[in-house]
C-alpha cells in the first residue's frame, strides 16, 4: 500500500544503535522525506512541525517509552504535557497499559499547574470562576519557580503535544522544568489546529521561550490518518486556512497537508430540515457502522456546542445504543466500548476509526469568526480515519460548500 516504506532504517528517528526497537504502525508508513528529517533529531530540544495526522502524537507515545526503559532505573520522571483533558487522559492510559505510569507522567497543562501547587502548597484559597482558577494557577506557579518555591529541572525529559495551543509564558515555563543535565525536550507543534484564539494572537520565536529549535527541527506534512476523501473535505472548508506559510526553523509554520494517498468512501453528507431529524439520521448511521464491524468504541460525535450534544444523547438514548457524553473533565474514558459525544474543541489530539459531525450546516454560529470556527471543523473532521458523517442541513453555514 505504501511503496515508499523502508522499515528497517526508522529506528534512526531516535537512536540508530537501537535496532530493536518497536515502532509502532504509523512509523512504517513515513516517506523517504519524512524518514530523512528524522535522522536530523539529535539530543538537546526537538522541534517536530506536523500537519494533522501525520503522527506526531504516536512519535510522542513512543519517544516517552524508549526514554523511560533507556534510563532505568531514573531517578527523575518524564513528563507528558498538552492541552486537551481528554488527551491526557488517553495519554495516560496507554502508558499504564505499557507499565510505565510510574515512569512516564501525562497531563494536561492545568492539571500539572494544580499538582505542583498543591505538592508546594501554594493552592489559592479564594472562591473564583473557573477561568481565573486556572489563570490564578499559571501565575502562581510562575511566581513560585521564580522565587524558587517549586524546585526547577525537575523531569529527566519533558514531551508536550499540541504545542500550539500553549501560550508562551506556558512554553517559558516548561522548559525550565527539564533537568540540565538531560536537557532533553521534545514540541509537537501544527499552527493549523490552533483552535484557540490567545495563541494565534501571539507571534513570538521559540527561543523567545528557551526552545533550541535552530538545527533541531522536523517538519511532517504527509497526512496518513485520514483517507484521502476526508482530508480532501476538511480541506475545502478551510484551504484558506491551510495555505502554506514558510518560516525559518525558530518560528512556526503553518503547514498544508499532503494526502499519503490511502483511499476510502466518500463522507456521506446528511441534509435534513431539521437538527433532529440530522442527528437522529446519524444514529442510523452508527447503527450501521456497528452491524458492518466497527465496535462502538471506534465512534465518535463531535459537536459544535452542548445543545447539539443533548440532541445526540437524545437520539441515541432513544434507539437503545451506547454512549458516552463528555462535558466536563473526568467524564472521558477512552476504554468504554461506546460512542463517544463531545466538542469538537475537546476531541483535538484524539482520533476514531468512525465520525459524525452533526451542525455543520449551521457553522459558523451567529458572532463566531468564520476562519476560527473553520480551524474548529477542520480539527473535528481530521479525528476520522475511515468513516466520516456530516449533518449539512440548515441551508447555510459550511454545509452549502460540502454539498456542492
Amino acid at each position: 500500500m505504501f511503496p515508499e516504506v523502508r522499515v528497517q532504517t526508522q529506528g534512526a528517528l531516535f537512536d540508530d544503535s537501537d535496532a530493536e526497537a518497536e515502532l509502532p504502525s504509523i512509523m512504517r508508513v513515513m516517506d523517504l522525506q519524512q524518514e530523512q528529517l528524522a535522522r536530523s533529531l539529535g539530543d538537546g530540544h526537538r522541534v517536530i512541525h506536523g500537519v494533522a495526522g501525520s503522527g506526531k502524537t504516536m512519535i510522542l507515545g513512543y519517544r516517552a517509552e524508549y526514554l523511560a526503559k533507556a534510563n532505568t532505573p531514573a531517578s527523575k520522571p518524564i513528563l507528558i504535557l498538552c492541552y486537551n483533558e481528554p488527551l491526557a487522559v488517553k495519554l495516560e492510559s496507554v502508558m499504564q497499559a505499557k507499565g510505565l505510569a510510574d515512569k512516564v507522567h501525562a497531563r494536561h497543562f492545568h492539571k500539572w499547574c494544580r499538582d505542583q501547587l498543591k505538592a508546594y502548597n501554594l493552592l489559592p484559597t479564594d472562591k473564583m470562576s473557573t477561568g481565573k482558577l486556572m489563570e490564578e494557577f499559571v501565575t502562581r506557579i510562575i511566581q513560585g519557580v521564580d522565587r524558587k518555591q517549586i524546585p526547577s529541572g525537575q523531569y529527566q525529559a519533558i514531551l508536550i503535544d499540541e504545542g500550539h495551543d500553549f501560550q508562551p509564558e506556558w512554553l517559558r515555563l516548561v522548559t525550565q522544568m527539564v533537568d540540565p543535565t538531560t536537557n532533553s525536550l521534545l514540541l509537537l507543534y501544527d499552527d493549523a489546529q490552533s483552535i484557540y484564539e490567545r495563541t494565534r494572537t501571539k507571534q513570538f520565536s521559540f527561543k523567545s521561550v528557551g526552545v533550541q529549535a535552530q538545527g533541531r527541527t522536523t517538519i511532517l506534512k504527509i497526512n496518513y490518518r485520514n483517507t484521502r476523501q476526508i482530508l480532501q473535505t476538511a480541506s475545502l472548508i478551510a484551504a484558506d486556512l491551510l495555505t502554506a506559510d514558510d518560516k525559518d526553523d525558530d518560528g512556526i509554520p503553518l503547514l498544508k497537508p499532503i494526502s499519503c494517498g490511502r483511499d476510502g468512501q466518500a463522507p456521506i453528507l446528511i441534509k435534513l430540515p431539521s437538527l433532529r431529524e440530522e442527528v437522529f439520521a446519524i444514529a442510523d448511521q452508527l447503527s450501521n457502522a456497528h452491524k458492518e464491524g466497527h465496535a462502538w468504541g471506534d465512534m465518535a460525535i463531535l459537536c459544535a456546542d452542548w445543545k447539539t450534544m443533548d440532541l445526540c444523547a437524545d437520539a441515541l438514548q432513544h434507539r437503545k445504543l451506547p454512549f458516552n457524553v463528555r462535558k466536563r473533565t473526568g467524564e472521558f474514558n477512552p476504554g468504554a466500548n461506546a460512542i463517544q459525544i463531545m466538542t469538537m474543541h475537546a476531541s483535538k489530539g484524539l482520533e476514531f476509526p468512525v465520525v459524525a459531525l452533526p451542525g455543520v450546516g449551521h457553522m459558523p454560529d451567529v458572532g463566531e469568526d468564520e476562519a476560527d470556527s473553520a480551524r474548529v471543523f477542520y480539527v473535528a473532521a481530521t479525528r476520522a480515519t475511515q468513516r466520516l458523517v456530516i449533518g449539512v442541513g440548515g441551508g447555510g453555514g459550511f454545509g452549502w460548500r460540502l454539498a456542492l
